[in-house]
């Protein structure tokens, strides 16, 4: 018999694929940006891509415990660029919602695990 599989684990698959998407996305906010306004100077393109470049490296630490705050952070910092770059304040106000929506699921399926009420934990009787 095959060991049940740990949601958990498959949480980390899907932060990462979710941080990787978002670090696409930021780098392709870059065109947005230099139309937009008078043109993308030299320090908002270093900016786009140290975040783009931050996100891309939180990949690597998603199932550290600090690996999700480290995330949420990264929000943040996204919605505070809205000074700075306002197409990256919407990105980050969008992938905020999106790891709300996240996390709100990763909570749900850990009180499920704590109530035993998951299908893998089941016990099936012929």
């Amino acid at each position: 018999m095959s060991k049940p599989s740990d949601p958990m684990k498959s949480f980390a698959g899907v932060a990462a694929a979710t941080l990787l998407l978002e670090a696409i996305v930021v780098l392709l906010s870059m065109p947005v940006v230099a139309n937009l306004g008078s043109g993308l100077a030299t320090w908002q393109g270093v900016l786009v891509g140290v975040l783009a470049l931050a996100l891309l490296v939180n990949c690597a630490f998603v199932r550290k415990p600090w690996g999700l705050w480290l995330a949420a952070g990264l929000q943040a910092v996204l919605v505070v660029c809205w000074v700075a770059l306002p197409a990256l304040g919407v990105l980050g106000l969008v992938f905020g919602l999106v790891w709300a929506i996240l996390l709100w699921m990763r909570w749900d399926v850990a009180k499920r695990m704590a109530e035993g009420r998951l299908p893998s934990q089941r016990s099936t009787e012929d």
